[in-house]
């Protein structure tokens, strides 16, 4: 990108920046800035910890020499602006830890601290602001200028990379990208490792599946640091084989040993014979990794890198069919709902285990890629088993088919779960449906009592008893299953469709004022208890605005 168009990406991120939904940040930085009253309030960005856990600065106002609080005027990816009568002031970062103030002559940064005294410092030629591991704020004197410079280098880098995409997409793109590079934390643990988290208000950790969506989007800017993503994915297999859910700062989560009592009490009351306390539930998530790989793999190609994660690829693979048959009929369940990355879906209100149609596509469709890509890369493996493997798994997946409701349905603990939702349609992802049963998904997504209402595409069909168009999996609209649902469309030969579900996705990012976490089917607007500013939705918003353009 010249570096023109690349002060342009920063200039159009800038006005999503409301400090509300988008908070003010650095890469790598843990320090959040949210607005407050005339000035601001600063967070740490902390792993299983909420916001009002992690409060650093209650407000931060500038105030000049007769004590009038200056408004904020406006915000950029490098800095605040504060303005009123007696000056003007800007508040960026001196390093990852560290805010800094400056300003106009005679200007003061009043502080609160949580519970405890407000004091005021003079900005002379500056204020820095320190966040230490505890928290607490030490103030001393700072480089403004230097800081400023330093933290628009930073941004300027990060921009320069920002996909070019159709002119009525830009913008968005431009803020989608830079809610990437906000979401950038290291992990201390791991060394030097960059992760893109799903969100720093309150996702701070790799979770696999959000790792595969945001490589794929990061891919069409800066590859290297998608393969990053794939590679602290695939770093920390359990011994059997299976990935773990998610990777954090303190290590990674992959069984339910690892979750608090609470939620392992809430898998007891299910009812589930595999949640007995005694039997730890491994945890992790949908077999995307060959999918993902390959996507990244397109965008810059890197045998070396191929040739390192396969193996690991294969190994979850086959840990789905050896660890995860848990009734041993052919076709791997979900052990716990997390696995599912649709945790509250109604499919998991029945007992568990549960096998759902997702799961058996995408394993499917795991297994076709991986043989694709062996052939590639290691072109002496024998891949025969994987193609055979996804014909048995296609036949058992058949076996969801359910003729007189005319969709496939998941079973939990043996029982049939009748719940009409969007894991019905996933088999499209594998290409090898009947044209019949294919024409019936494809009318079931254009019918306006189920699937085609104004936003598309619902998670559970409106015509059901367990539609709820603000609750989590129960209803809203995810980017991440429109997309797949796209990528099904094609697969199974309605490349038109598919691009008309792509428009309508990143239509509704657009109305719904940015990449938020999932969105209400009804309004097109973010549904009350999602997050903002999240990682996968950013991503993939890219990498549709892109495919679009």
């Amino acid at each position: 990108m010249a570096v023109a168009e690349m002060l342009d990406a920063a200039a159009l991120a800038g006005d999503y920046l409301d400090l509300v939904s988008a908070p003010f940040t650095l890469p790598r930085s843990r320090v959040l800035v949210f607005r407050e009253g005339d000035g601001v309030r600063v967070h740490t960005s902390e792993y299983e910890r909420g916001l009002e856990e992690c409060r650093v600065l209650d407000a931060l106002t500038v105030l000049d020499a007769e004590g009038r609080p200056l408004g904020i005027h406006d915000v950029r990816p490098a800095r605040v602006y504060f303005t009123g009568p007696g000056g003007t002031a800007t508040l960026t970062f001196s390093d990852e830890r560290t805010l800094s103030v400056g300003g106009s002559s005679g200007l003061r940064v009043r502080l609160r601290r949580p519970d405890g005294p407000v004091e005021e410092h003079l900005l002379v030629d500056g204020v820095a602001l320190h966040v230490g591991a505890d928290r607490w704020v030490t103030v001393g004197p700072s480089d403004h200028g230097a800081a400023l410079r330093a933290t628009a280098a930073v941004w300027d880098d990060w921009f320069s990379t920002c996909p070019a995409v159709r002119a009525d997409l830009q913008p968005m793109t431009a803020f989608c990208w830079w809610v990437l590079g906000a979401n950038i934390v290291e992990l201390p643990s791991l060394g030097d490792a960059r992760a893109i988290v799903p969100s720093k208000i309150g996702y701070v950790g790799l979770w696999q599946w959000d790792a595969y969506f945001i490589a794929v989007g990061l891919c069409h800017g800066n590859p290297a640091l998608a393969r990053e993503q794939l590679a602290i994915a695939f770093r920390f297999p359990q011994p059997d084989g299976q990935l773990p859910d998610v990777v954090h700062e303190r290590g990674v989560l992959a069984t339910s040993d690892d979750l608090p009592e609470s939620d392992r009490a809430t898998l007891r009351r299910a009812g589930s014979q595999i949640a007995d306390p005694s039997v730890p539930v491994p945890l992790t998530k949908p077999p995307l990794a060959a999918w993902a790989l390959r996507r990244v793999l397109e965008a810059q190609d890197d045998p070396a890198f191929a040739r390192e994660q396969l193996p690991r690829i294969v190994a979850s693979q086959d840990w789905w069919f050896a660890g995860s048959d848990l009734d041993h009929d052919g076709m791997p369940e979900y052990g716990h709902p997390y696995s599912s990355g649709l945790d509250d879906s109604p499919i998991f209100d029945g007992p568990l285990p549960t096998a759902a149609p997702d799961l058996g596509a995408y394993l499917v469709r795991q297994d076709l890629e991986l043989a694709d890509l062996l052939e590639r890369y290691e072109p002496d493996a024998d891949v025969a088993r994987f193609r055979e493997r996804a014909a048995a798994t296609q036949e058992a997946l058949m076996r969801m088919w359910d003729a007189e409701r005319g969709r496939f349905i998941a079973v939990g603990g043996g029982e049939p779960q009748s719940s009409d939702t969007i894991v019905g349609l996933m088999p499209l992802l594998t290409g090898l449906l009947p044209d019949a049963i294919a024409e019936t998904l494809r009318l079931a997504i254009d019918d306006p009592r189920r699937y085609a209402l104004e936003w598309s595409l619902p998670t559970v069909a409106a015509s059901d008893p367990d539609f709820s168009p603000e609750h989590m999996w129960r209803g809203p609209i995810w980017v991440n299953t429109n997309m797949l649902i796209a990528e099904g469309l094609d697969a199974s030969g309605y490349a038109e469709r598919a691009r008309d579900l792509r428009e309508q996705t990143v239509a509704l990012v657009l109305h719904g004022g940015g990449p938020h976490e999932y969105f209400n089917p009804h309004t097109g607007l973010r549904a009350a208890t999602a997050t903002t500013a999240f990682g996968w939705s950013a991503a993939l918003f890219i990498d549709l605005a892109v495919r679009l353009s």
